[in-house]
């Protein structure tokens, strides 16, 4: 046997071992580099295999080939089986136990104000009222001019008002619904009609958008002791049967008589806090009996049809109910705050 016989089978030997006590694949790279890199011994052979004569060179060249494949087909296979042992390691370490009960994903909840509108609409439907919509972005004769605002109207100022293009208006309130829904039908009828409004208004209790409910019925022999009563019904279901409110004189264009309801302050019971300005008292809506003009601008003969309209803000309603004390608490989107109530 030869020299390079002889060094060749050794290097064999030498990988196989080496190999044997290899445990990473770092480590696996770094023999694979000493038995097969450029610089390695079994390079160096094949390197040399052109000083050789003629018989030789295709025998040790022949043999130095074979020992590559042999140290490369090791490598291989010890390369697979530290893999496996690898993947086996992290799928142990990472077992799930199925035997474990799951994690339950968190369950959502209504918004406060979504559920005090349907507690609204359940209440008046369970009356006989209907539930009427309208667009949000409204003309001014409906959101004004027909609810018998004049141009000049305070109501009418851009301090209260949102316009748009067009000669629009984000409608002020739910009002303009009143009109759109009684134009060119006939009484007796009775709706209500929730929804969003807007207006140049920011305060403890007071918010750009916030949302309104009114209530409208027009019928024959209608009277403001039927708007009490239906008033004082509807606050109870909302507040509690010892909610204290009250009625003071006031005046809407649209109304007459015009009255404002108020409750006594939830919050503070009437001692006076920040939500109601120290008064004791918040302001919940306006009512009063429908103006003759506006029942004229619908259609609606007001010497055979009487009716009485009221609105209230639903979003001071969840503040009362769930003692809230700032209304921006209910659309700043803060989860802490909504998962309380």
């Amino acid at each position: 046997m030869s020299a390079e016989q002889q060094s060749l089978d050794g290097l064999e030997e030498e990988a196989r071992r080496a190999l044997a006590e290899v445990t990473t694949l770092p480590a696996l790279a770094d023999v694979r580099a000493r038995f097969l890199g450029k610089k390695s011994a079994l390079s160096g052979v094949l390197r040399g295999i052109g000083r050789l004569e003629g018989a030789d060179r295709a025998r040790v060249g022949e043999q130095a080939n074979l020992v590559k494949e042999r140290i490369e087909a090791l490598v291989s296979a010890r390369r697979d089986e530290l893999g496996r042992g690898e993947r086996e390691r992290a799928l142990s370490e990472t077992r799930l136990d199925v035997t474990l009960p799951g994690l339950r994903a968190p369950r959502g909840g209504l918004h406060p104000i979504t559920r005090i509108e349907r507690d609204v609409v359940a209440f008046f439907t369970g009356l006989g009222f209907g539930v009427e919509e309208g667009p949000e972005v409204e003309t001014q004769w409906h959101n004004f001019e027909a609810l018998n605002m004049p141009p000049d109207h305070p109501a009418r100022d851009m301090q209260a008002t949102f316009f748009v293009d067009g000669g629009h208006v984000l409608r002020t309130h739910t009002s303009p619904v009143q009109i759109r829904t009684m134009s060119g039908r006939t009484p007796p009828f009775r709706f209500i009609a929730p929804g969003r409004v807007y207006r140049c208004d920011r305060s403890p209790r007071h918010s750009p958008m916030f949302h309104q409910v009114e209530c409208f019925m027009v019928d024959e022999n209608v009277s403001f002791a039927d708007l009490k009563g239906i008033l004082y019904a509807f606050q109870r279901h909302m507040m509690g049967a010892d909610v204290e409110l009250r009625f003071r004189s006031s005046y809407f264009p649209f109304t007459e008589p015009s009255a404002e309801l108020d409750y006594r302050c939830l919050i503070c019971r009437g001692a006076g806090c920040a939500t109601c300005s120290q008064s004791g008292w918040i302001e919940a809506g306006g009512c009063g009996m429908i103006h003759p003009v506006v029942l004229e601008h619908c259609g609606i003969d007001p010497e055979r049809w009487q009716g009485f309209a009221f609105g209230m803000t639903l979003d001071r309603a969840a503040m009362l109910r769930w003692g809230i004390p700032n209304i921006h608490l209910l659309f700043d989107g803060d989860v802490r705050v909504l998962e309380q109530i």
